[in-house]
Parts: structure tokens; sequence; C-alpha cells
């Protein structure tokens, strides 16, 4: 599935950097937009918050690609795999470039090395929702239902790999008994089976469920924010339910790598540019989400600092791809 932004002329920040970079051949024709994962979740959302004021600066259009699978890799390895001419991007993520690389013992690319980091778009927490009809509200309630059911609790994510999956084999253990992961190809039909009671809950990033609390078709159990996020009040921590769990979420632009340093630059200037709006600000404030200020090599380190972090966690985990 594919969506085109439409071309509507070149509004960049510089009068001159557009037909400098043009000058040296780019951009030179549509680009493409890569998001591991199906529509619906919080990677798709923040690719097409940012493509289409980012076609609009660019003057030419952008194309996102969903490329499911196998906790977001099948979709990065294929943009690792790409001409680095800057006409291929990819949205990473935590799943794909943080958690991916120590989960999937045969990956077949290095989060770093194989990739252009260009900018980072949003850090945000997870929530734990849940069906209204499921009769849970709090961590108290999931923990009681879980222990006494006899095949325990089952509870949907995006896919495995993700920090989502990360919370639940967390409050698996946290509970003594491992929750059943149901993962999904994707946060969008993850929720849809969730509202439509064939799973009871979801651990989910807060963008993409934010619009499902607010209509009341999910219920807030818990949010792994260290304080009680301010677009959710409502919603209590982990912290506050008696288990020490906090975690964050977040998501970026991504090239192959090789490409010019002129065209990462360009295109980081442009994202931060966004980002700075008051209508992105505004828009990613509802959607409980924290805009990215990150420069292309602060981003790089960004990226190598979470694969490091992760690795550990990972192992002591006891998570296994699924």
């Amino acid at each position: 599935m594919s969506n085109v932004v439409a071309r509507r002329g070149v509004l960049a920040t510089s009068v001159f950097a557009p037909h400098v970079l043009r000058a040296q051949g780019w951009p030179s024709q549509t680009i493409r937009l890569v998001v591991p994962y199906a529509p619906g979740g919080t990677t798709d959302l923040m690719a097409r918050l940012v493509s289409q004021p980012l076609a609009e600066r660019l003057g030419v259009a952008i194309t996102i690609e969903n490329r499911p699978g196998a906790g977001a890799t099948v979709g990065s390895l294929a943009v690792a795999q790409a001409a680095p001419d800057g006409h291929t991007l990819l949205m990473s993520n935590i799943a794909s470039h943080g958690i991916g690389p120590s989960l999937y013992p045969n990956i077949r690319y290095d989060a770093v090395r194989d990739f252009s980091h260009i900018a980072l778009i949003t850090e945000n927490p997870s929530v734990f929702v849940a069906n209204p009809r499921a009769g849970i509200t709090s961590l108290a309630e999931l923990a009681q239902r879980h222990r006494a059911s006899s095949g325990g609790l089952d509870m949907a994510t995006s896919g495995a790999g993700s920090s989502n999956h990360m919370l639940v084999v967390l409050m698996g253990r946290a509970l003594g008994r491992d929750i059943n992961h149901i993962p999904f190809r994707g946060a969008g039909p993850a929720m849809t089976a969730v509202i439509a009671g064939q799973v009871p809950l979801m651990s989910d990033s807060l963008p993409s469920a934010a619009s499902h609390l607010r209509a009341g078709s999910v219920v807030g159990v818990a949010m792994s924010s260290a304080q009680r996020h301010p677009a959710f009040p409502a919603i209590p921590t982990f912290r506050e339910q008696g288990h020490d769990i906090v975690g964050t979420g977040w998501f970026g632009l991504s090239g192959p790598a090789g490409m010019a340093a002129s065209v990462v630059d360009h295109i980081n200037r442009e994202v931060r540019a966004i980002l700075a709006t008051a209508e992105q600000q505004a828009r990613f404030a509802e959607l409980g989400g924290t805009p990215g200020r990150l420069s292309a090599a602060e981003y790089t380190d960004y990226v190598r600092r979470e694969v490091e972090y992760w690795a550990p966690v990972v192992r002591a985990s006891g998570a296994q791809p699924d």
C-alpha cells in the first residue's frame, strides 16, 4: 500500500540550497519512503506527518511504501541494499535499529554501518491498552486475570522486536509468568484485533493509540513514561502501579550508507525546520510524542548507543523472534 504526496512547489529554508543540490542531480525523481510496518501504526503515522511538508519543501513527490515483516527488518534491509542516491529513504525505529540487531541472530545488515542516519523525528512512551469489554483497567486487574487463566493472557503488539514487545516480556517476568505475545504485521492490524475483541490487550506506542484512547475504543491500563503523560493524565504509569518499568520508543529518517553528505545535511535541516513549526509541535503534543532536534551525526550516535543499550536487555529478557 502506498500514498503519494503531491508536488506543491519549493518552500525551502534557503533560496539557494535546492538549486545547488539540483545542479548536483538531487532530487531528480520521486523519493520513495519505506515504512517497515503495515499502515496504521506509529511508524506509518510519523512517515505521513513528515512526508507531506518535506515533499513541499523539496519540491518533489514522496511515495510511502509499507514493507512489513520480521520486526521491521525486511523493509530496512531493502533500503540498506538500495542505491545511495537520496531517492530511497527509511523510517528507522527502535525495532529495526535498536532491538532487532540483538533479537535476530541472522540479521543481514549492520544497524549503523549500512545506513546513512539522517534525522530523529520523535521519541514517545508506550501504553498498555485493553478492550473495554475485557474488564481490565489496571495492572492489578491484569495480573489477577493472568494468574487466574489456565492459558494466561494474550497481548498484541505491532510485531516482534519492538519496544512494545520488550514491555510485554518485562511485564510477564514481573508477574512470574510469561504473557502470551501475539505479534501482528503492524500496529494497525493489532489494534483492529483488540477493538474487535479478538485479543484483549495490546502494548502500543502512544501516538498510534492516542486517537483510539480518546474515542473510548480502548482503555488505558499503564503508561511507560517516568511520570504521567500530560496528554493522558488519567492513565497511571507502571511505576505508580508497583512495577519499575520505563520505556521509550523512537522513530527517525535514514537512507542507505554512502549518501552524499550534502543531501543528508539538507534533509536533516528541512526535517528539523518542519518539526519546529507551531503546527507540528501542536500535533506531536496531541499524539504524545516529543519532536527530535538532532543533527545527522548526533542521530547516528543515538542509533549506535541504542544498539549497545538494548543488546544486554534483549539477552536478559530471553525474548525470541516470533
